[in-house]
C-alpha cells in the first residue's frame, strides 16, 4: 500500500489544482437540475448580444485566470454593480452633506 501525501486545504492549494483536480477523486455528476442550480445561486437566464471581439477577450481572459467566461463576466458585472451603486450612496451623502441638489446622472458630484 503506497502512503498517500496529505496536502492542506488552503485557497491557494485549490487554485494551483493540487486539491480537486485528480480524475482518482472526480466523478461525473447525474443528471443535472438546472432550475435547482439556478435557484441555489439566484441566477437568472438571459440573453444578451455583445460583439465577437469582446467575447473572445473575455475567454482570453478567463482562460489565463482558469475560469469560464462566463463566470469572469457575472464577476465584472457584480464588481461594476457595487462600485456604482457605492458612488450613489456617497453623491447622495455629499448632497446631504452640502444641501446642494442633487440631480441624477449629474457629473458635479461624481469623482472624476
Amino acid at each position: 500500500m503506497t502512503e498517500q501525501k496529505k496536502i492542506p486545504a488552503s485557497d491557494d492549494a485549490w487554485d494551483k489544482g493540487a486539491l480537486g483536480r485528480d480524475e482518482d477523486y472526480a466523478k461525473i455528476a447525474g443528471d443535472i437540475d438546472d432550475e435547482a442550480i439556478d435557484n441555489s445561486l439566484d441566477l437568472v437566464p438571459m440573453s444578451i448580444r455583445l460583439q465577437r471581439s469582446l467575447i473572445e477577450s473575455f475567454k482570453l481572459i478567463a482562460k489565463h485566470n482558469g475560469i469560464g467566461y462566463q463566470p469572469l463576466m457575472r464577476q465584472v458585472l457584480t464588481r461594476f454593480a457595487e462600485c456604482e451603486m457605492r458612488q450613489m450612496a456617497n453623491d447622495l451623502l455629499e448632497q446631504q452633506r452640502t444641501g446642494a441638489p442633487f440631480e441624477q446622472g449629474s457629473d458635479e458630484l461624481r469623482r472624476a
